[in-house]
């Protein structure tokens, strides 16, 4: 019986978003797949960021990352803060102002066709590769949970997951989006709260002195003030800030749903109000994990960071919140990769295809973008099967060496083009975005020049878009750009 309920809470769960797509996705266009007409409204949009933004991974490896470091990731969180203001009121304005549907042809109108080329080309590079990953460590643990019980493979059930997205996102894009992260942003938090009450009555302490206790432990530590340390305070803080404008304000897949709001001042709204719920989120996620750990203590267990939230919910505490966190981590999973395979499909066909560079009949451009949907589909199961292989623990960090040397670039390109009014050969390009991520690894691998106990943190996404933004400096000065071959703003 037991067996057969969390398999039908999937089913049920997914015919809830099927019912949804068919709604939203009814006369849909290639343009509404990309922009959702600019209908969508800003305070869904703001709501349902917040399930894209913290996945399955929040969900699973933030609390279990209290085990090794407190609360050291708030200062990341702090840093996110204050990026998002530079998201909302310097590159949202920019994206309006060009009534963009690909904020990535920016870089054509400011530095030519290479430039958005190969700035479209590190977004879906990094995108795909983050998804996967998120997809990975959630098919993981439903395997255990819901398919190993039905005799399914993991090849199978990662199969059977990617279908699903497919059949809901596969016509409705952006516009159905919208709607179903909403839906499963509240089913997340809803089981995030139901946890932390459950843990701390299962443990018997009022909430007075369960804070007590977590404080005694210093499992509630925010800062880290050790500079050669890789979560030193302004490393995580500064570094936060500008994962945030990387990942989000020069993220297609992000910005997608804000520029699919209808007016600048409601996608800022958005942006703020989506900011601020943010910082309470997030420490939830991180009382969360202190409990966990507080729990884990308490009774004598050893369990990796990654396995302490499904292990203790799934053990000790009533079948009742095991089946809702099974809820919420679903929940977590479809709105970290529904939302990506779309943008990366509308990044696809307008960046790389040239849908907006090429008057194809809507027919044309329908097929196109199905053949790219399902190919990107394809690729994300295949690129599962290979996490699954190398097997890499360390999730939350992984996904953040990921986006250090992917948005590096595009960080240095927005910033070239917005910061200066240079002209850039066009040629140099290329050889710039990828000599700029080489020779950030090579520093990372020479890190004792620097102390011998100094590490890299997340600061290393800065120290890539400086070198892409100096590199770009240089080549305007020493070559001369041929006519025609940038244009000014």
């Amino acid at each position: 019986m037991i067996q057969l309920l969390l398999p039908t809470i999937l089913l049920l769960y997914f015919l809830l978003l099927l019912a949804i797509s068919y709604f939203t996705s009814k006369n849909a266009t290639s343009h509404s797949f990309f922009t959702g007409d600019k209908k969508s409204p800003w305070y869904l949009v703001a709501f349902g960021m917040i399930g894209t933004s913290l996945s399955g991974v929040t969900f699973v490896s933030v609390p279990g990352s209290v085990t090794l470091g407190a609360w050291h990731y708030y200062q990341l969180v702090l840093g996110f803060f204050a990026g998002y203001f530079v998201v909302a009121y310097v590159l949202l304005p920019l994206y309006y102002k060009y009534q963009l549907n690909s904020i990535y042809r920016y870089l054509e109108l400011r530095l030519g066709l290479k430039a958005y080329i190969w700035g479209a080309a590190y977004f879906i590079l990094s995108r795909t590769l983050g998804a996967t990953v998120r997809l990975y460590l959630v098919i993981n643990v439903l395997q255990l949970f819901v398919f190993k019980p039905l005799g399914l493979e993991f090849w199978q059930a990662t199969l059977l997951i990617v279908l699903m997205i497919l059949a809901y996102t596969l016509k409705g894009g952006v516009k159905t989006i919208v709607w179903t992260d909403t839906l499963q942003t509240f089913f997340m938090l809803l089981a995030l709260v139901i946890c932390i009450f459950s843990l701390q009555q299962h443990l018997g302490l009022s909430w007075t002195q369960l804070w007590s206790d977590l404080q005694a432990q210093k499992l509630t530590t925010i800062w880290s003030t050790d500079p050669n340390a890789s979560d030193f305070f302004w490393k995580d803080f500064i570094g936060g800030a500008f994962i945030t404008i990387a990942m989000t304000g020069l993220d297609q897949e992000m910005m997608q749903k804000n520029i699919s709001v209808k007016t600048l001042k409601d996608a800022q709204k958005n942006m703020v109000v989506f900011s601020l719920t943010l910082l309470l989120v997030n420490a939830l996620f991180l009382l969360l994990g202190s409990v966990l750990v507080l729990f884990a203590q308490k009774n004598g267990l050893q369990i990796a960071p990654d396995d302490l939230f499904p292990h203790i919910v799934q053990h000790y505490l009533p079948f009742g919140v095991f089946i809702i966190f099974i809820i919420g981590l679903i929940s977590a999973l479809f709105p970290s990769v529904d939302g990506a395979i779309t943008a990366l499909t509308a990044s696809f066909c307008i960046d790389i295809l040239g849908f907006e560079r090429k008057d194809l009949p809507e027919q044309r451009r329908q097929q196109l973008k199905k053949w790219v949907h399902l190919s990107f589909a394809a690729l994300f199961a295949i690129l599962v099967f290979i996490f699954k292989w190398v097997d890499d623990k360390n999730i939350v960090n992984l996904i953040f060496l990921i986006a250090g040397y992917t948005y590096g670039p595009l960080l240095g390109l927005f910033s070239f083009g917005i910061l200066t009014k240079l002209k850039v050969h066009t040629r140099s390009i290329p050889f710039i975005v990828i000599a700029a991520p080489l020779l950030c690894y090579l520093l990372s691998q020479n890190a004792v020049i620097f102390g011998e106990k100094f590490q890299f943190g997340k600061e290393l996404l800065l120290i890539n878009g400086a070198l892409t933004f100096l590199l770009l400096v240089l080549s305007s000065f020493v070559f001369k750009s041929p006519k025609n071959e940038t244009a000014a703003l």
